[in-house]
């Protein structure tokens, strides 16, 4: 069953202006899938193929004879001197758009390399995994909080519709985090490396300290912060940035951690089943996950920059998420109850109170919760989470 994505129209769109559509993200979070169905015409090379992969690397002007233009290359960031040619082809022919669809994993070795030298010349499109709204447009049942934490949103999970969803997201980080980071930099040890992607699954949703993290290891802030770069290049986790409206100390500037996917982080953190994840204290900072890349998604989805961000000061106020619209602030909390109250509001209201002149006049924010109902509370919207992504449009 093939799922469609809500970057479909903006790729369609743009491949007629462009020469080249770049398409990065995680692994198996259906960028492949995605360009066979909009370009089915287009012939398909697979550089991760050892064969194909040679072939391109000893023989570049015999490749791109073989295949011509009209082609996606898959996994491009194996041989990044086909992008040089790529330039040099685009550059013959710069009336004709839509000669090349590119894919890559690893931001590191693909958009940032596939943005210096096809710059002018490439539209980058971000592929993250499902977002609720996608799975809603597909028929698919969106589940209850704690099953849908389990099950995550990477597309194969739908697609073959497996019941050993813990097993998958194990495989998937043995398959491809792990594998992809020791082909971008040498781990000197695994185990430890392993033991980091642990303790990052345990800070979701707090602030990134490096320092505790390196101490906890036993390793270097430095090697910490490289592992951490590496991850947030791979797509696998996101750092949230904080808002501060001046170099004020007393505003924290360090960002948070999130998972990509939560299908991911509940599998490090070892949670199995939804009786498990109930009962987890971090369950709470695992759907503040959730929510934060539904925000997320529907931003990238749209083609658009996140604007998204959070707020904490030494004083102990703190809203979970702040979407910057029009330049101005609406202020988002999010709560993993199924129930809402008025003390909920809370910190909006001291927030409201100590930035006015920074909020939007006629968006006042409100709160994302795991409940079903939207309503309208004190001036503030409740949404629930499977309608969470529809407010960052």
């Amino acid at each position: 069953m093939y799922i469609h994505r809500a970057l479909e129209p903006h790729i369609v769109e743009l491949v007629q202006e462009y020469p080249v559509i770049t398409l990065v993200g995680p692994r198996q979070s259906g960028k492949t899938t995605m360009a066979k169905h909009l370009f089915p015409s287009y012939t398909y090379v697979n550089l991760e193929d050892p064969q194909t992969r040679l072939f391109a690397s000893e023989d570049l002007n015999g490749f791109f004879h073989q295949y011509g233009t009209h082609l996606i290359i898959d996994e491009v960031q194996h041989v990044p001197e086909v992008l040089s040619k790529i330039q040099v082809l685009v550059d013959e022919h710069a009336q004709e758009s839509g000669q090349f669809i590119l894919t890559g994993s690893q931001e590191m070795q693909s958009g940032g390399i596939v943005a210096q030298s096809l710059a002018g010349r490439t539209a980058i499109f971000t592929v993250l995994p499902l977002s609720l709204a996608e799975l809603r447009e597909a028929g698919e049942p969106i589940l209850d909080r704690d099953s849908q934490l389990l099950r995550g949103f990477m597309p194969r999970v739908y697609q073959t519709q497996t019941s050993r969803v813990f097993d998958y997201y194990a495989g998937y980080v043995a398959t491809y985090v792990q594998r992809d980071i020791k082909m971008v930099t040498a781990i000197q040890d695994e185990l430890v490396f392993q033991k980091f992607l642990v303790l990052l699954s345990g800070r979701v949703g707090s602030l990134l300290n490096y320092t505790s993290l390196a101490n906890d290891l036993g390793v270097s802030r430095q090697t910490v912060e490289r592992w951490t770069s590496l991850l947030t290049s791979s797509h696998i986790i996101h750092l949230l940035p904080p808002w501060f409206p001046s170099r004020t100390s007393s505003i924290v500037k360090t960002p948070k951690v999130y998972f990509h996917d939560t299908g991911v982080a509940s599998m490090l953190l070892g949670i199995e089943s939804k009786d498990q994840m109930m009962r987890d204290p971090l369950r709470g900072s695992l759907f503040e996950n959730l929510i934060v890349m539904e925000a997320l998604k529907q931003r990238v989805n749209m083609h658009r920059p996140p604007n998204l961000y959070f707020f904490r000061n030494s004083s102990g106020l703190e809203v979970d998420l702040l979407y910057q619209k029009q330049r101005m602030l609406i202020p988002y909390e999010i709560k993993s109850s199924e129930q809402f109250h008025k003390d909920q509001f809370a910190s909006l209201e001291k927030f409201r109170k100590a930035y006015p002149s920074h909020l939007h006049e006629t968006e006042q924010g409100g709160l994302m919760y795991a409940g079903h109902d939207s309503c309208t509370f004190s001036g503030y919207r409740v949404t629930p989470f499977e309608l969470a992504g529809d407010l960052f449009g």
